[in-house]
């Protein structure tokens, strides 16, 4: 069987050095807000570009943390409609929804599975306040259009990076560094994933870099002073010093992952399975690799016959959630298709060429 992931695998390239920071961290008796989430806040802050990093406990709640942050700060409010691509995991729709604001699903292109950037102008009111970017699968969502739009518009431009550690616009910036601010996700599963939950907000705006630390801490600047009503979200430092060893390889793992997307643009063709728009490779970190078909179902099932896990990411799109009623009766053809018809294959940074030919070979044999 080859699984869609195999985390073992993943870990195990690294396990010394992993057992020997976590072996430092057991025997150092301080297991949250010591040397290593500062270490890690220093060395996140300087890969992606940024002058601040906050850790926290996770992905959502880095964005959640930054919605409210500038709520406090007197940027938003209550009401105000932030802009969502419509075709995204429901964790970026919380955020917004967390802190009573108002999400307006944008639809994606088809070609590319990111927000369409086209059609989002249409989408603006008065009480629109930011556009919230997701780089969806590990493939950059900013365009020029995009900063354009904001820039014009006086919106916030805050990114979701919890899918494309290490990713870049094309011109040398790495996301997470685009925006105003962007909110980041360690889950296991991701491209940077520590051992657990963890997550981080980076930002160059240091006010608001501040506020998110504060509010991150139940809200206290002082040990038992509070002056917002904050929540408990924090790294712990044995994810950290995990997180701080995994850094070092991300751009070595992401080229592999590159390496994987090459062969299967390169040889998988069937004319019942679609690839969306190749991206350049600074563009792409190819967190998922996700293919559409009509006949998904029938595609995973053949997969899993021939020994091969895939997944579906996702099976329903936000607005058709059972949580979100309210929004049930939208009409979202383009995100709905996806969600319909995506697939993701594997593309671990561990496969081996054998895997991956066998992998097409399937895929191929669909018929």
């Amino acid at each position: 069987m080859i699984n869609y992931l195999e985390l073992r695998r993943v870990t195990e390239q690294y396990s010394e050095e992993i057992e020997s920071a976590i072996s430092k961290v057991v025997h150092s008796g301080r297991y949250l807000l010591g040397e290593e989430c500062t270490e890690f806040a220093k060395n996140y802050a300087d890969y992606t570009g940024t002058k601040y990093c906050i850790t926290c406990g996770n992905g959502l709640d880095a964005l959640t943390l930054i919605f409210r942050a500038y709520k406090e700060i007197g940027v938003l409010k209550e009401e105000d409609e932030i802009i969502v691509p419509a075709n995204t995991y429901i964790a970026s729709i919380l955020s917004v929804t967390e802190n009573r604001l108002k999400p307006i699903f944008v639809e994606p292109k088809l070609s590319t599975l990111e927000l369409d950037d086209e059609i989002i102008e249409s989408h603006l009111t008065n009480k629109t306040k930011g556009i919230l970017l997701v780089h969806l699968y590990g493939r950059c969502a900013y365009t020029d259009t995009i900063a354009g739009l904001c820039k014009r518009h006086n919106l916030l431009l805050i990114e979701d990076n919890a899918q494309a550690h290490g990713c870049e616009n094309g011109k040398g910036v790495r996301t997470g560094a685009l925006g105003n601010a962007a909110g980041h996700s360690f889950y296991p599963g991701k491209n940077l994933g520590a051992l657990g939950d963890a997550g981080a907000v980076t930002t160059n705006d240091p006010e608001l870099a501040e506020i998110v630390k504060i509010l991150a801490n139940y809200g206290s600047s002082i040990k038992y002073q509070f002056d917002y009503c904050g929540r408990n979200s924090r790294m712990d430092e044995i994810q950290a010093a995990v997180l701080n060893i995994k850094l070092k390889y991300l751009d070595s793992e992401n080229n592999k992952r590159k390496q994987i997307a090459q062969l299967y643009y390169d040889n998988i063709i069937n004319s019942q399975i679609n690839l969306p728009h190749r991206m350049t490779n600074d563009t792409n970190v190819y967190h998922i690799f996700p293919i559409l078909s009509a006949k998904r179902d029938l595609l995973q099932k053949h997969l899993l016959d021939k020994g091969i896990q895939t997944i579906i990411h996702y099976p329903i799109p936000p607005h058709k959630q059972s949580c979100y009623l309210q929004y049930n009766h939208y009409e979202l053809p383009i995100t709905e298709k996806i969600h319909r018809e995506e697939l993701s294959i594997p593309i671990g940074p561990y496969l081996s060429l054998d895997e991956c030919e066998y992998i097409i070979d399937c895929m191929n044999n669909f018929i």
